[in-house]
Formats: C-alpha cells, structure tokens, sequence
C-alpha cells in the first residue's frame, strides 16, 4: 500500500470530493489540553502551540477563535507520501486563479482547504486539471 507515484495518472485519476461542512484553523498554547467533545480532522505540534483543524461549529462550542474558513476538498487517490509534484501542480493551478489554499498530506490521500466561499470554484478547477492529464494526453 505504497500509494501512487506517477504525476500524471495522480493528476489524472484524482476524483476531488468536496465535503459540505465549514472548517476553521485554530491553536493551542503550549502544553495545553485538548478540549473535551473536540474531534479535529487534523492537530499539528509546534513549538508556538498546537495547531487545530476543526467543524467551525466545534471551534465555536469550544470557545476557540478559528481563522481561514474552509472547506475540505480530499483528492480521492491513493497518493504516495513520496510522489513528486503533485500538490505542486495543484496549488500552482489554484494560485494562478488567486486561491489560497492549505494541503495537507495523511497516509491515504492529500486533503486541500480551500476558502469557504470559493469551494465550488476550487473543486472545478481541479476536474478540469484533472480531464487535461487524463485520456488522449499526450506530453
């Protein structure tokens, strides 16, 4: 289960599913406890504090201030963690159209949040890289 490598049939084969739910970024001081009832899809340790991707009602609930609202588009593939150029590719295609957006890579897939009120534009333009690298592409 080592995942797919070859940027073009990632580019290609990636189905982006877009899930309906709004996400927010928050932090943790140092050391300090998850809060009970929270479940964020990803925590990352850092030595300024623990940053948290979350529901944005979960943030809220929790007394958190979120920042970047977000939807979650996961790239649904089997990526490698050592394929070359694939969020490279994707992140350029989003730039060009002046989206930020922050990946994020787990063991199975890559995972893209993209802002809020341009999910729908973001999960366009990844069915559109994805159909130039597919079927009938030539390099």
């Amino acid at each position: 289960m080592s995942g797919e490598t070859d940027l073009q049939k990632l580019l290609a084969s990636m189905t982006p599913q877009l899930y309906p739910e709004v996400y927010v970024f928050a932090t943790l001081p140092p050391g300090t406890a998850l809060p009970e009832g929270l479940e964020p899809v990803m925590r990352f340790i850092e030595r300024e504090g623990t940053t948290l991707i979350l529901a944005e009602s979960q943030a809220k609930a929790a007394g958190l201030a979120g920042t970047f609202r977000s939807r979650m588009i996961t790239l649904d593939i089997h990526s490698s963690l050592e394929a070359v150029g694939f969020l490279a590719a994707i992140t350029t295609r989003l730039a060009a159209a002046g989206m930020g957006v922050n990946p994020v890579s787990a063991f199975y897939h890559d995972h893209l949040f993209v802002p809020a009120e341009r999910a729908e534009e973001a999960l366009a333009i990844l069915r559109g890289l994805a159909a130039e690298n597919g079927p009938g592409f030539s390099a």
